[in-house]
């Protein structure tokens, strides 16, 4: 069923709905379950889903400045060629979540819990794990300017698909990943810092 940017209301319980080509700007679907929904080629900014459930839903090619999503669940969804200036997350959780394609600034998922997570070929500015407990997440070729793992739990998280291109903040939390030997070597200097290595 197609949807209109009125569906989107606190609490609201959609099944089966389309949002395409609307403005989504502003709106505050907080506390809403989206249930096998798809968004199409809509923009988005300032949409605000705290708190909404979000299961066997899509997004393509959505378009905002900043998506509020804290305390969410994302579960079976998947994300295709947005671009996103900001998503966030904080606290929520990405379970069987795939993002493929596009460009995401700045992917908030401090204190989240993320599980059986994809992320292939997409850019991505900041992709911050602080504090998240993180379980089978795998990065296939993508550019991530700048990664935070500072306090992280990471188990089974495969790293070798990320070109990592300025900095890993709290190098520490990469306990748990597989990374590949270039990458290590790159890290070598902040893994030589973080346990107080003297070289020269």
């Amino acid at each position: 069923m197609d949807a209109t940017a009125d569906d989107l209301v606190p609490d609201a319980d959609l099944d089966a709905l389309t949002f395409t080509g609307l403005d989504l700007a502003g709106r505050d679907a907080s506390g809403a379950r989206f249930l096998e929904c798809a968004l199409v080629d809509c923009r988005a900014d300032g949409l605000r889903l705290d708190h909404a459930r979000l299961l066997d839903t899509t997004w393509t090619a959505v378009q905002a400045g900043d998506v509020r999503a804290p305390s969410s669940t994302w579960r079976d969804s998947t994300l295709t060629d947005v671009r996103l200036g900001a998503l966030g997350v904080s606290g929520g959780e990405w379970l069987r979540v795939q993002v493929v394609g596009g460009k995401v600034d700045y992917l908030d998922l401090r204190g989240a819990t993320v599980e059986e997570v994809r992320l292939e070929r997409v850019t991505l500015g900041d992709l911050d794990l602080s504090g998240a407990r993180v379980k089978r997440l795998t990065v296939v070729d993508c550019d991530v300017r700048r990664l935070d793992v500072e306090n992280a739990h990471l188990t089974d998280v495969d790293l070798r698909g990320a070109r990592l291109r300025e900095a890993v903040d709290g190098v520490g939390g990469l306990a748990g990943a597989t990374v590949s030997p270039d990458q290590l070597v790159d890290l070598a200097p902040l893994l030589a810092a973080h346990l107080r290595i003297r070289v020269g």
